[in-house]
C-alpha cells in the first residue's frame, strides 16, 4: 500500500460521499435486534435495498444519489462483514479470539474515509491524476510510483482537512541474493543493534527495514535463530571461552585474563553468531566459541 497526497484545490471527495461513509452504521441496531429475536441474518442483496436504495427515495437521504455506488455498497459490506464476523463468534461456529461487536466511531476521531474498488471504475490518468467516479479529476502530490495498477484506493480526510490516497497493488517478490555469510546480531543499549562484523545500528529506520527482512528470511533460504535471553554473550570472552563473574552495563568494553580486549557489543554479537552455529549443527553441549 503507498500513500499519496492530493494536493490542493478543486476535485475534492464531495461531503456526500464522507457523511454516506461514516453514515452505514446506524443500521447496526436493527441487525442486532433482529440477531437478539433470533430471526435470520439479512440477504446483503435485501440489506442494500433497505439501506441504500429504499433511503434514496426519502427527502433525508435523497443525497446519496450523488455519491457514487461502490461507495456505498462498500461501506455497507464492511458493516455487514463486521457482524457477520461478531455473530459467528457469538454462535462459536467463528474459530481463534472473541470478536466484540461493532461500534460507533468514536467522536474524537475527526478523520473520514471512502474506499473505491476496481468496479468503481477509479484511474490514475496519464497525466498523473486520480480520476474518482462522481468526484472527477484530483491533482495528486505522489510520494512515489506505483509498481503496477492498482485494485482499490481508499481516500482519507484527516482532522486537518488533509486528503490522502492509500493504493492497493501487487508487488512481486523480490529475491534475496544467495549468500554464504552468517551473522551474530545483539540487540545493545547505546545502540539499536550491534553485528559480530563489528557494524553498529543506530538509526530507527533501520529497524523496519531489518524487522521485514527477517519476516521473508526462512522464505528465501535463510535461517533465523534466536538464543536464549538468558545466554551470557556479554561476560564469555569470543577469545577463550572465559566468563567474567560479573558485568555491569556501564561497563562497554573489557580485557579478558587472556589479554584479548572486547568491546562489550560485539563480542556479544559474535558469541550470538557461535551460538546459532551450534544450534543449527545441533551441536548442544560444544564449546561455544566464534571461529577464528
Amino acid at each position: 500500500m503507498c500513500g499519496r497526497s492530493p494536493t490542493p484545490g478543486s476535485g475534492r471527495p464531495s461531503s456526500s460521499a464522507w457523511s454516506r461513509a461514516g453514515d452505514s452504521p446506524r443500521t447496526s441496531n436493527g441487525l442486532q435486534e433482529a440477531h437478539a429475536n433470533g430471526l435470520p441474518y439479512i440477504s446483503d442483496g435485501d440489506l442494500s435495498k433497505r439501506v441504500i436504495t429504499a433511503a434514496k427515495q426519502t427527502p433525508q437521504r435523497s443525497w446519496l444519489g450523488e455519491v457514487s455506488a461502490v461507495v456505498l455498497q462498500q461501506a455497507l459490506a464492511d458493516l455487514n462483514t463486521a457482524y457477520r464476523n461478531f455473530f459467528a463468534s457469538v454462535s462459536g461456529k467463528r474459530k481463534g479470539p472473541k470478536v466484540a461487536a461493532p461500534r460507533f466511531r468514536s467522536r474524537k476521531d475527526n478523520r473520514q474515509a471512502i474506499r473505491f474498488t476496481k468496479n468503481a471504475r477509479f484511474a490514475v490518468t496519464a497525466g498523473g491524476k486520480l480520476r474518482l467516479p462522481k468526484i472527477g479529476d484530483v491533482d495528486v502530490r505522489w510520494s512515489r510510483s506505483l509498481p503496477s495498477e492498482p485494485s482499490s484506493v481508499t481516500v482519507v480526510k484527516d482532522a486537518a482537512g488533509r486528503y490522502f490516497a492509500s493504493f492497493v497493488v501487487e508487488a512481486g517478490e523480490e529475491p534475496l541474493p544467495e549468500m554464504a555469510a552468517e551473522v551474530g546480531i545483539d540487540l545493545g543499549l547505546t545502540h539499536f543493534a550491534v553485528l559480530s562484523d563489528g557494524r553498529k545500528i543506530d538509526n530507527p529506520r533501520f529497524l523496519r527495514r531489518a524487522a521485514k527482512k527477517l519476516r521473508k528470511a526462512a522464505r528465501h533460504g535463510r535461517t533465523l535463530i534466536r538464543i536464549d535471553r538468558w545466554f551470557p554473550s556479554s561476560k564469555m570472552c569470543g577469545a577463550c571461552g572465559t566468563l567474567a563473574e560479573s558485568m555491569p552495563l556501564d561497563i562497554r568494553s573489557w580485557t579478558c585474563p587472556c589479554g584479548a580486549v572486547h568491546d562489550r557489543d560485539v563480542n556479544a554479537a559474535k558469541n550470538i553468531l557461535a551460538a546459532g552455529r551450534a544450534e543449527r549443527l545441533n551441536a548442544c553441549g560444544g564449546t561455544v566459541r566464534p571461529a577464528a
